[in-house]
């Protein structure tokens, strides 16, 4: 595991043209602006030199409890990527990469990951179908996200699936969705309500609204407990 670093240095410019006048920062490790990258004009920098305040990990928000996640023969490298990074945010455990999900071996996970795969545990299984059956024969409980004629809105699922020590996120395919045998074996199936024109959004930032509702919801009901 990487110990956490500190924040790069950051510098604002500004363009000097008033008819343009684009206005942004960058990482001073990088490089240095001279030139607009609008209308080609002389940039001037704006402002102190700021680095972001990065604030501690919570490692004591749900002690004891282990949420697991697998992922389901994903196809985008860069989504998987995003999924580590939020997934570590969300005090996952383990992640799983079923069948032809990209590893972070892959450089495209790597690039958008930010190194979240060097502080969360993580392996390769070959076959998602086997492994979640493993998981249920050791008492783990498997919520799949799906649509389906029988899901569960995720903001309405009872106490009783993230009350116990252990829970494990299904999360499938961007197009084919979670394999309909795995989809057999889940102990409740989830979809995230949907308000507007498109029934669907990015498999990433389902993942990321449902762990982070997982890991809220659980925080909750033990603090709830202790008092």
């Amino acid at each position: 595991m990487k110990s956490v670093t500190t924040s790069p240095e950051f510098q604002t410019y500004e363009c000097v043209n008033p008819d343009c006048r684009m206005r942004f920062a960058t990482d001073l490790s990088v490089r240095q602006i001279e030139r607009c990258p609008r209308c080609g004009s002389v940039m001037q920098t704006s402002g102190e030199r700021f680095t972001n305040f990065i604030r501690p990990p919570s490692s004591n928000l749900t002690p004891g409890f282990r949420l697991s996640l697998v992922l389901d023969n994903l196809r985008s490298a860069l989504n998987v990527g995003s999924i580590f990074r939020t997934a570590s945010g969300a005090g996952v455990k383990h992640i799983y990469c079923c069948g032809t999900t990209p590893t972070p071996d892959h450089r495209g996970v790597k690039k958008a990951s930010l190194g979240a795969e060097d502080y969360i545990p993580w392996r390769h299984h070959p076959n998602c179908l086997l492994l979640v059956n493993e998981m249920k024969n050791t008492g783990e409980k498997i919520c799949v996200l799906e649509s389906t004629a029988d899901s569960e809105s995720l903001f309405s699922i009872n106490d009783e699936i993230i009350s116990g020590n252990c829970l494990t996120l299904v999360v499938g395919n961007e197009i084919s969705g979670v394999d309909p045998q795995v989809l057999e074996q889940a102990d409740i199936s989830v979809h995230i309500p949907m308000a507007g024109a498109k029934t669907s959004i990015n498999v990433a930032v389902a993942a990321g609204i449902t762990l982070y509702w997982l890991f809220g919801n659980h925080q909750q009901m033990r603090e709830k407990r202790l008092k």
